[in-house]
């Protein structure tokens, strides 16, 4: 569902009335685990202190590529290549299912 944006607010009063829309907060709050995800990577990245383009050399890609994970998300992104990126951001990736909330 999409909505026009009324000019003069902030991002997050616009995010705040959509989260009313319960299809809006739905879609939203699937989306969780892979944000946690991103920022982790992010966070990891950084805290190692390498570039986008370092981390595509350690794990064999473009920095382009690298560059779509942190924008884009994880749709794609294969286990083999987040073991890859855990393993040259000496991290432990961890996968798991758990019950949806209420």
């Amino acid at each position: 569902m999409r909505t026009a944006y009324k000019r003069g607010r902030t991002i997050d009063e616009h995010i705040n009335e959509q989260m009313k829309d319960a299809a809006f907060k739905k879609a939203w709050h699937d989306l969780d685990a892979e944000f946690a995800l991103m920022e982790s990577m992010i966070k990891a990245r950084e805290k190692a202190g390498i570039t986008q383009a370092e981390l595509a050399k350690r794990i064999g890609t473009k920095q382009s590529a690298i560059s779509r994970l942190e924008r884009s998300g994880f749709k794609k992104a294969s286990v083999e290549t987040l073991s890859k990126i855990a393993h040259a951001l000496d991290a432990t990736l961890v996968i798991k299912l758990q019950a949806k909330r209420g």
